[in-house]
């Protein structure tokens, strides 16, 4: 079957990822160069509502440098998607034309609909083998999260205004963070929580499957990785309370102690204790929902197939 040689590009609040690919008309991919940089577009943004100037050129210098990869892979297809910091941003023009001048496509900013629609696509494949639907995947970025429900389609999906970045930003400042900091942080996911539980029916879990950097280095830190092996945390399906615990400890770990851990991306550093947060208050919820319907989450599923994946399938 033939096939075409495609690039996606997400484009988030904490990070900018890359994925060069073959895709067929029945759907099949094959991975040919995935990378990731650490940009913080999203730096100040929930404050100021625009585009810091150095966060700007941080991710526009990484664009240049995908553009490079892009080339000598003999891409035909790219597609850049831009998500939570741009929707927010008022100067995100100033964004569209450096990319559209590095890459020669525009920026397309999707909607908190589409991205889950995109990062349902793209994980659920390969969980689907091995695990029971309905899913619902859980795409924790630096500016919100997507809940997504479904079995072979979306059936329910909703993004919240919740994210490493966004919650690093408005609650965690200690190093530490102090407990009020915590509580702050916790009740705010929990409000959001409250109005995503009205969209989509979390107690029909069956699997809860986590997208992105923040729930992949809780996974790490559960498995007791030394360094980061994307082929360790793909497709890792671990006890509740062993991600909970870990969650915690990566919460309440001073920022040297977390700057110390070889799994953890430096670029993460700063926020991986929000993220943490976040994704421990979701995995209580869905477990509390599911156990009220009179079933029993026991377990969650790490995927490292998401929303780039979902793009590159998109140009299929």
């Amino acid at each position: 079957m033939t096939s075409s040689r495609v690039a996606a590009i997400d484009c988030g609040t904490n990070s900018i990822r890359l994925l060069v690919a073959d895709v067929d008309a029945a759907g099949n991919l094959t991975e040919l160069d995935r990378r990731m940089e650490v940009v913080r577009l999203g730096q100040g943004v929930d404050r100021t509502g625009e585009l810091a100037p150095e966060a700007l050129e941080r991710t526009l210098a990484a664009t240049r440098q995908y553009a490079a990869a892009i080339e000598a892979a003999g891409v035909r297809r790219v597609r850049f998607v831009a998500t939570s910091a741009t929707r927010d941003a008022r100067n995100r023009d100033e964004f569209f034309d450096g990319v559209r001048a590095a890459l020669g496509v525009d920026v397309e900013v999707i909607t908190g609909a589409e991205e889950a629609q995109l990062s349902f696509r793209g994980a659920t494949g390969a969980v689907a083998e091995a695990h029971a639907g309905p899913f619902l995947v859980v795409d924790l970025g630096g500016g919100s999260t997507e809940l997504v429900l479904g079995t072979g389609s979306v059936d329910a999906s909703v993004s919240m205004d919740v994210g490493s970045v966004r919650m690093t930003e408005r609650h965690l400042h200690s190093d530490p963070p102090s407990s009020a900091e915590i509580a702050a942080a916790r009740a705010d996911v929990r409000a959001h929580l409250d109005d995503a539980a009205r969209a989509v029916p979390l107690a029909k879990t069956a699997t809860l499957v986590g997208l992105a950097g923040s729930i992949t280095t809780v996974t790490a830190h559960a498995l007791g990785l030394s360094e980061y092996r994307r082929e360790r945390v793909n497709q890792a399906e671990l006890p509740v309370q062993a991600v909970l615990d870990s969650c915690a400890a990566l919460v309440e770990a001073p920022r040297a102690e977390r700057a110390a851990m070889g799994f953890l991306h430096p670029g993460r550093v700063d926020v991986i204790a929000a993220g943490a947060l976040v994704w421990s208050e979701v995995i209580t919820r869905v477990a509390a929902d599911v156990a009220a319907a009179g079933g029993s989450l026991t377990s969650v599923v790490t995927s490292e197939h998401d929303i780039l994946d979902g793009i590159a399938l998109s140009m299929a």
